[in-house]
């Protein structure tokens, strides 16, 4: 949490977090996507952010995480 600029928007809890992802991937499989578990490492994470120039936001976070699989 000390690490984003967006903390409001995000779950009080990982416990809450937690419960909102697997609803999500649910949601997308039914749908007949591929969803694929990624594990962030939050210093890569803020890394990624610094070098370009954005804030770590959910916007920065999936593009962080769509270049990490997608490579």
């Amino acid at each position: 949490m000390e690490l984003i600029d967006d903390k409001e928007s995000m779950h009080d809890t990982w416990k809450e977090w937690n419960k909102a992802y697997l609803k999500a991937k649910e949601n997308l499989t039914s749908q007949g996507l591929t969803v694929k578990d990624c594990v962030i490492d939050l210093v890569e994470l803020e890394t990624y952010c610094k070098l370009k120039g954005i804030k770590n936001d959910g916007k920065a976070r999936s593009l962080f995480v769509s270049d990490k699989v997608s490579s």
